[in-house]
């Protein structure tokens, strides 16, 4: 292949990855697409009817997608569970196909047992999704009992041939995964500096568009860090090497986006508010004109460029010297070597790239090995040992003990709730798909489950029941065009029901109204197979749909409710507690204290943001009539988003003090940070207790707490200057979090 073809290769495996960080949805649709079209032919040779045809890639798809364990003999012994947990399933329900009663008092128990088995992990989960869909199957089939031997060999087939699939012909592995999400984290940092070098270039009006992409490379970027932080563990040798790759990402990560903050300080006359970020519809002051092209800004493009090589280019023995050189520049920007004559702000942003060089030489260390020091500066020699020091730092620091919280019992624990609630919406749905069909009641049924999974209040499972019906609705449509077009062939619309299972599973982490749509399609060319195709029954399957939804929703809302209101407010306040342990520790690091694992507490307080944002989905989706509080709950989120930032760069910094040569601890810090703890746990007690009495204290900025004058441009020596920023815009951020909270604000004496 030609340098050119290898370019454009690369180019393009880079923007794949990004979009589809580690190629996680990539290789599930393929696993489950390889397992059915594996099992369609050997059931094909043993010359099977079209009924088993069937119940065999319905057998095979379950025996693929149920199964999320990370290592592969965890993997190996839940398939052997299954099968016969599969065949028990299939023969109960040949055997209570005719015995309608008995049969859905049946199905209603066995729904309750497949949520109440999440409780036990993924092995739980996955046999209690294998029992419930070959239970499924043998209604969808009408599976009976003279056909239950031919049925046990198409499920014996089915679950061979998805261990074939899994093990051998898309085999996948835990350090197989991580080594596809580094890529990916490469990739879109990749992105993000072209993004941030388009910002640089946008004129006037096309600012916003550009500032919005910088957002969402942004996000996406941050993504791909929590994807990776849930398979260090599993995915690399051992716990240190896991530690230190976390430490990186999150070094590369904080860094690219305080180069974005930097950039947007450099484009404006007055300094970017973090928001602008993070806030959907934020814009830049007015003041913006058009962009600079002196000397200074022209050398900083040609330098953001080069960053964007240094990411994504390897390194090595045999690559030559120029990259070297590239790195080296970069590096020496961080001391302050060969700053171009040019405003503070721009200045800032040239040591942004010093400090997002350095990050990328300690990222492709941990994930590399070690490099080839031959062509290094003094700069480039102080940045490696600023990062062995480092390294070894983060080896010494023992992983203190975490406190459990006590997990609930009873009707309390999210999986007994949760079955309950589905057990009862199920047998409504029952009864009420009873009397649109007699025959295929048990649509209904299945939407109820399936608006249960992974939801926890009222309001998710009312946005997952809407979008399921609107995939199946626009579903019914192209499964009635399909239909048409197919006819009765069955090979080609067992193709299309391939490629619709792996457009489903592509789709299904990114959008569940696609998903649906593909389910339904596909449901649609299933009927045609078995001659049971019509108008009637897919519009039925929308009734049923809509039905099902409504049973769920109705169950949710009246037994053992969880409104969506109490679950913002606990994950609310688990992410405050979360930002006030990170800015404790971190503040108390700063100030001297003894170092402690400050990245693992900033990742727990990504996380729990994360879980709250999923969680207000509800009430920031567009369909909602609650306008004012759509607007309030993404403020808060944005602002939320703005604090962990900046909590995390704080953590970043007070990493480096035991290894940094140029700078020291400033015990003036603690008295800093105390304030923003006080505020973070006032705003805690009123979202717990609207009758409390703890209120936001407010004063002088951080800056002149610390010393007289006002906010200025970091000078890069004491620590005090590298995280002032910080702090000032975490204490305005918290701060800004009492008025769409309501917690009182103490305002100073006189």
């Amino acid at each position: 292949m030609s340098t050119a073809g290898r370019s454009a290769w690369a180019e393009l495996r880079g923007r794949f990855s990004a979009a589809d960080p580690g190629l996680l949805r990539f290789t599930a649709g393929l696993r489950t697409v390889t397992s059915i079209a594996l099992t369609l032919a050997v059931l094909a040779a043993l010359r099977t009817g079209v009924t088993h045809l069937v119940a065999g890639a319905i057998a095979a798809m379950v025996a693929t997608f149920a199964i999320r364990e990370k290592g592969r003999p965890e993997q190996a012994v839940t398939l052997a569970l299954g099968l016969p947990v599969a065949l028990a399933s299939m023969s109960l329900g040949a055997l209570l196909n005719a015995r309608v009663v008995m049969g859905d008092l049946f199905f209603v128990a066995l729904i309750f047992c497949a949520v109440y088995s999440r409780r036990f992990g993924d092995r739980g989960t996955a046999l209690g999704l294998i029992g419930f869909q070959i239970y499924f199957a043998s209604l969808f089939v009408h599976a009976t009992v003279a056909a239950l031997p031919g049925l046990y060999l198409t499920i014996t087939v089915a679950f061979g041939c998805a261990a074939v699939a899994r093990f051998v012909l898309v085999r996948e592995t835990a350090a197989g995964i991580l080594d596809r999400l580094r890529r990916a984290f490469r990739a879109r940092l990749a992105r993000l500096v072209s993004a941030q070098a388009e910002l640089l270039d946008a004129g006037p009006d096309e600012l916003d568009r550009a500032v919005e992409e910088v957002r969402v490379r942004t996000a996406r970027l941050h993504e791909t860090a929590l994807l990776i932080q849930g398979r260090l563990t599993d995915g690399t040798s051992d716990e240190a090497v896991a530690r230190l790759v976390q430490r990186r990402i999150a070094d590369a990560e904080i860094a690219a986006e305080r180069l974005g903050l930097l950039l947007l300080t450099a484009r404006s006359t007055e300094r970017a508010d973090t928001l602008t970020l993070h806030l959907p519809g934020a814009r830049l002051p007015p003041a913006v004109g058009e962009p600079v092209r002196d000397e200074a800004m022209e050398r900083l493009r040609l330098d953001l460029e080069a960053l964007r090589l240094l990411v994504l280019r390897p390194g090595g023995p045999g690559k030559g010297t120029a990259l070297a050189r590239l790195r080296n520049r970069l590096l020496g920007y961080r001391e302050g070597e060969n700053l171009p004559a040019a405003s503070p702000a721009v200045q800032d942003v040239f040591r942004g790239i010093g400090e997002a060089g350095r990050a990328v030489l300690g990222l492709r260390i941990a994930l590399d090995g070690p490099q080839d020091e031959s062509d290094d500066t003094p700069a480039t020699s102080r940045s490696r040992e600023e990062l062995d020091a480092e390294d070894a730092a983060i080896e010494g620091v023992e992983e203190g003990e975490r406190e459990k919280a006590p997990e609930p019992t009873g009707l309390r624990r999210p999986t007994t709730r949760a079955a309950v609630q589905v057990a009862v919406g199920s047998s409504l749905a029952v009864v009420g798909g009873e009397f649109l069909s007699a025959q295929r009641w048990y649509w209904a049924v299945l939407t109820c489950w399936i608006v249960f999974l992974n939801t926890a209040s009222t309001g998710e499972i009312l946005v997952k029941g809407y979008r399921r019906l609107l995939g199946t609705v626009l579903g019914v449509v192209a499964g009635i065009l399909l239909a048409g077009l197919v006819g009765h062939h069955t090979w080609t619309a067992f193709g299309l029901v391939l490629l619709f299972i792996f457009a489903m599973f592509y789709s299904a982490p990114v959008s569940y109204t696609l998903m649906s749509f593909f389910v339904t399609a596909m449901l649609g060319l299933l009927y045609t197979l078995l001659n049971t195709y019509s108008l009637d029954v897919l519009v039925l399957r929308v009734a049923e749909t809509a039905l099902g939804a409504v049973c769920g929703v109705i169950a949710a809302a009246v037994v053992l409710p969880v409104h969506t209101d109490r679950r913002t407010d606990d994950l609310l306040v688990k992410t405050l507690d979360r930002l006030a342990d990170v800015t404790r520790a971190a503040a108390d690091q700063l100030a001297g204290a003894p170092p402690v694992d400050l990245v693992e507490k900033a990742r727990d307080l990504d996380q729990a943001l994360a879980d709250l944002a999923t969680a207000l989905q509800p009430l920031t989706h567009p369909i909602t009539p609650l306008r004012s509080r759509r607007d309030t709950a993404r403020y808060v989120v944005a602002l939320l988003e703005t604090c962990a930032y900046h909590a995390r760069s704080l953590a970043a910094t007070a990493e480096l003090l035991p290894t940094h040569p140029a700078i020291a601890a400033d015990p003036r810090l603690r008295g800093a940070g105390r304030r923003i703890v006080h505020n973070i746990e006032a705003i805690t007690a009123h979202v717990v207790d609207d009758g409390s009495q703890a209120e936001i204290e407010t004063g002088p900025s951080i800056a002149s707490m610390l010393e007289p004058g006002t906010l200025r441009a970091p000078r890069y020596g004491r620590v005090t200057d590298r995280v002032l920023r910080h702090l000032q815009r975490l204490d305005e951020s918290v701060t800004g979090l009492a008025r769409p909270l309501g917690v009182p604000v103490r305002r100073p004496a006189p």
